[in-house]
């Protein structure tokens, strides 16, 4: 429900003035009622956006609900599409077990939108605030992921589909006979079937040669593409983003048949990668086959003079302990039973989360206040 005139009204308190004005302190430590909690975030994002600057804010929380409430809440005082969720993995980040494929690609999108915005279309552009559970935060991610460039195309666009089927690959998306999960695509003569992981229906695309003739939605229930009075053409045309953070690249691949060589009791999971197969929980890997490449976290690629806010410190600051302290004991129960001797074959460390004072200390250094 849009509540836009409510904030001008709370606007108008004194106090709420004179915190919105501070919008460039470096710290700021607030104190209010809970239930103005997103009234104080939109005020700031509105705030921080004036004069034309791409300022967005990072809303930090102690769990994926209170997440997903206050971007529901947002979204009633800002435009809802400039307002977005930074999911959280559902495993621990060194676990054999892989994120689900809609997880990955919200998280891309966002890191692709604050990127590289699309001014064109509302549902891929400019963020005004991001909201992230502190798991999201303290949890180390490959650089540069908002540089991995999305499939995107629309009608009466030039596609080879060779080219396609190729870039879809890579980007993790698996190959089948016919479509009924995010991540998966088909093949059908000139017919292109895509179930984006941010999206509620797949895609389908009709090729003549090269030329993409139409793109409309479809149903994989019946596999069917939904009528036009069900708005099954897209008018934004396809748009997907990665269904893996961590992409087979050349490199990646040659970085695993080495470290197959040197620790055999991985071979099973990295030869598969060497030859370009995804495997389930390759993800915790990610430090060891992207050798030298120091993973960063998520307030180091967000966009320069991004306002950082801590919603509930206290409860962000417990909510971060306990996670590290799982995170630690599963790293090392995990892998030193996988080795022989009580030794981990390969150190996954850099992969565990973050305290809350490296995060701290990262977004002060990058220059962001810290509310």
């Amino acid at each position: 429900m849009p509540l836009s005139g409510l904030l001008d009204v709370v606007l108008t308190d004194k106090a709420v003035t004179e915190t919105v004005l501070a919008v460039d302190s470096a710290s700021w430590a607030l104190s209010a009622p809970g239930p103005l909690r997103p009234f104080l975030v939109a005020a700031v994002a509105v705030e921080a956006q004036r004069g034309g600057a791409d300022r967005p804010v990072l809303a930090v929380t102690a769990t994926g609900r209170e997440a997903e409430d206050l971007v529901s809440a947002l979204s009633c005082f800002l435009p809802p599409d400039s307002v977005a969720l930074y999911p959280s993995w559902e495993t621990l980040p060194h676990e054999r077990l892989s994120p689900r494929a809609d997880t990955v690609g919200r998280r891309l999108a966002v890191l692709r939108r604050l990127a590289h915005p699309r001014l064109d279309d509302p549902a891929t552009g400019p963020l005004k605030v991001v909201v992230a559970a502190v798991r999201s935060v303290l949890q180390p991610q490959v650089p540069g992921l908002g540089e991995l460039e999305p499939v995107a195309f629309r009608a009466g666009d030039e596609v080879a589909l060779e080219d396609l089927v190729e870039r879809l690959v890579l980007l993790g998306y698996a190959r089948t006979d016919l479509v009924e999960k995010r991540g998966e695509f088909a093949v059908r003569g000139g017919i292109v079937d895509v179930f984006p992981p941010t999206e509620e229906h797949p895609v389908r695309t009709e090729f003549w040669g090269d030329t993409v003739e139409e793109v409309r939605w479809f149903k994989v229930a019946d596999q069917r593409s939904l009528l036009s009075s069900e708005g099954g053409l897209t008018e934004s045309g396809l748009w997907a983003p990665p269904c893996r953070e961590l992409l087979l690249t050349p490199e990646v691949r040659e970085r695993a048949a080495i470290l197959s060589a040197e620790h055999p009791e991985l071979a099973e999971m990295l030869d598969r990668i060497a030859e370009g197969i995804p495997v389930e929980g390759m993800e915790s890997l990610t430090p060891a086959l992207l050798d030298g490449t120091a993973l960063r976290l998520l307030p180091q690629e967000m966009p320069k003079g991004t306002h950082f806010v801590v919603c509930d410190p206290e409860r962000v600051r417990t909510r971060a302990a306990e996670l590290l302290r799982t995170s630690n004991e599963f790293l090392d129960a995990s892998w030193a039973t996988a080795a022989s001797g009580g030794l981990a074959p390969i150190d996954l460390g850099a992969a565990a989360y973050r305290s809350l004072a490296d995060v701290r200390d990262t977004v002060v250094a990058t220059g962001m206040p810290w509310w």
